[in-house]
């Protein structure tokens, strides 16, 4: 007990200091009156957040049924359209649901999304970085958990400004804690079943952290919403992809931004104690993209702040978003 009151204070002083938003201080709850009325695409249709239906009996809603993709858009250009779209069509084929549209037809909808947000907003898309929010789910049915043939997939996207990490987080790093990977091993979907994922995010926001880093039988696997790298004698390492950890767009993007900069890279597992030695610790997901963890439970990881492989990689990831 004593431990983890010092983790939640170290947590909450660093990241507080360092502006990440504690606990319920980043999102409101609210009804479906006072949702923003954003633009959003439910089946065939360009609507608004409040007034998009879907019908109840849908298997997203009862039972989680569906995948879903977050597609970074930086300056209006969709950002490693094409991963996205081999992940998606991957998640669904694992569902055994039928991709509803083929690659040309996504990127026509996340276009008009694009287009569309930007519009709310009185900006044109070159001014803004969005994030695509598309989800498929299996579609209609009375309540059964036999996959039903022949169902017509539910098709939802909508788009949001992109909430990076703050300058104070990427010059000190921020704040996780560790937990047991408790959710399936199937993790490799991008399933929207994601009530594990929220259980194990929640974890680190009780603290005041800004993650919950997992270790699966004693290896690291994965943040409850971002992918975790070590970095030890100048070699980043992650987790093999397998079916322990969704495959994050990342992973492709950083094996080649150290091969550009000549840093090592490799996958295989990690055991805990080599997690806590590290010289350095690093998230990666769409929003992150990448950033540096500098405490684990309450222990600074390598010299307490960002090294210089995240700064080397940070800068490549820049560069990558221009081309």
């Amino acid at each position: 007990m004593r431990k983890l009151m010092l983790v939640r204070r170290r947590a909450r002083l660093r990241d507080s200091e360092a502006g990440i938003p504690l606990q319920g201080s980043d999102n409101k709850a609210m009804s479906e009156s006072n949702l923003p009325p954003l633009p959003c695409y439910l089946n065939g249709e360009i609507t608004n957040l409040r007034d998009a239906k879907v019908s109840v009996m849908d298997r997203g809603f009862i039972f989680g049924d569906g995948v879903y993709e977050v597609v970074p858009v930086y300056a209006g250009r969709p950002f490693r359209f094409g991963h996205h779209m081999a992940r998606l069509d991957r998640s669904l084929a694992e569902l055994r649901i039928t991709n509803p549209m083929d690659a040309q037809g996504w990127r026509a909808l996340v276009d008009r999304m694009i287009a569309a947000y930007a519009q709310s907003q009185d900006a044109r898309p070159q001014e803004m970085d969005q994030l695509v929010y598309i989800q498929v789910t299996r579609g209609v049915a009375m309540r059964d958990h036999v996959m039903l043939p022949g169902l017509t997939p539910t098709v939802f996207a909508t788009s949001y400004r992109i909430t990076p990490p703050t300058a104070a987080q990427r010059a000190e790093g921020v704040t996780c804690v560790s937990a047991d990977d408790f959710r399936w091993e199937k993790a490799h979907i991008k399933s929207i079943s994601l009530a594990g994922a929220v259980l194990a995010r929640q974890i680190s926001a009780d603290v005041g952290a800004a993650e919950t880093v997992m270790f699966r039988d004693g290896f690291v696997s994965e943040g409850a919403a971002a992918n975790v790298w070590v970095v030890k004698d100048g070699t980043v390492m992650g987790p093999p992809r397998d079916n322990l950890v969704l495959e994050g767009i990342r992973y492709g993007l950083i094996q080649e931004l150290c091969r550009d900069a000549g840093i090592g890279f490799q996958l295989r597992r990690i055991p805990r104690s080599e997690v806590f030695a590290a010289d350095e610790l690093l998230l990666s997901n769409a929003s992150k993209e990448i950033l540096a963890v500098t405490l684990l439970d309450g222990q600074p990881i390598g010299s307490g702040k960002p090294g210089p492989i995240y700064n080397s990689l940070y800068a490549g990831y820049q560069r990558a978003k221009q081309g």
